[in-house]
């Protein structure tokens, strides 16, 4: 009998079973080849990473120096800018405050030099344990010509010897002799002056300048221009010598040489005789 014939299947030529299991080992290869390289660069970036962060870390740090030795350096011009600008403003007080007291000064020196009239104010003030000053003026707005202090006799006393009758204040001052070439200076603008109150001897009087506790006192009697009595106290310094007296009147005056002169206080009524008179000598 015959058989059934099957053909048989042709076998993979050695070629194509070739090619075949290449291809299968080389898509494997890539396969795997590619897992390496994911590995390979997963460690890499968990191996750079630390030094990446350490890296931004050390920038944010660089960063945060330098914007505060900026923010230091900025405070320190800040600073000096300051400190200059201070020191400019003292230096321009100090300079405003020394051309106001040149000028007030050649004023005053101005003043002084000018003429004097027949009549002039004359002030007497102090406190009552104070000492007693002395200060004439060519009007009531002006600066003194005359301002003495005298060292060693109270406001008190002399108000006690007003009231009792006349008083005649006496300040003597030395005439030394001249260099050949040499001026006298004048007569209101001697240092230092010998006092006598109606013949007796009371210490010394001293020219002074006219100063902001003076010029006080002078403004608040400016509107006066007979009259005494008691100014206010605001707490100023010297309080504990008692109240600040003040007599303010006209005085009449007359030269007699240039080495003397005479102030008699004259009476609003025009009559009897002065009650105080003020002479200056150079003897």
């Amino acid at each position: 009998m015959a058989r059934a014939f099957r053909a048989a299947s042709p076998l993979p030529l050695p070629s194509s079973s070739s090619r075949s299991a290449t291809t299968a080992s080389g898509g494997g290869g890539s396969g795997s080849f590619t897992w390496l390289l994911k590995k390979r660069s997963s460690k890499a970036s968990l191996r750079s990473g630390p030094s990446g962060r350490e890296a931004e870390d050390e920038g944010d740090e660089e960063e945060a120096g330098a914007a505060a030795l900026s923010s230091a350096h900025s405070s320190s011009i800040d600073e000096q800018s300051q400190s200059s600008s201070s020191s400019s403003r003292k230096k321009r007080a100090d300079a405003l405050a020394r051309l106001r007291s040149v000028f007030l000064a050649a004023i005053t020196h101005r003043r002084r030099r000018r003429q004097l009239g027949s009549c002039v104010t004359g002030t007497i003030f102090g406190r009552r344990r104070g000492r007693v000053h002395v200060a004439l003026q060519t009007d009531p707005r002006s600066a003194p010509v005359l301002l003495v202090e005298m060292a060693a006799y109270s406001t008190g006393a002399l108000v006690r010897e007003m009231s009792s009758g006349l008083v005649r204040l006496a300040l003597e001052c030395e005439k030394p002799p001249l260099n050949a070439g040499e001026k006298r200076r004048p007569l209101l603008e001697e240092p230092t002056w010998r006092a006598y109150c109606n013949g007796l001897k009371c210490g010394y009087a001293v020219h002074r300048e006219c100063g902001a506790d003076e010029w006080r006192v002078l403004g608040a009697v400016e509107q006066v221009s007979v009259g005494a009595g008691v100014l206010p106290d605001d707490g100023a310094a010297g309080a504990g010598e008692g109240d600040l007296m003040y007599m303010r009147a006209k005085f009449e005056r007359v030269v007699g040489s240039r080495d003397s002169e005479a102030f008699y206080m004259m009476n609003p009524d025009g009559s009897g005789g002065p009650e105080l008179s003020i002479y200056l000598l150079r003897v």
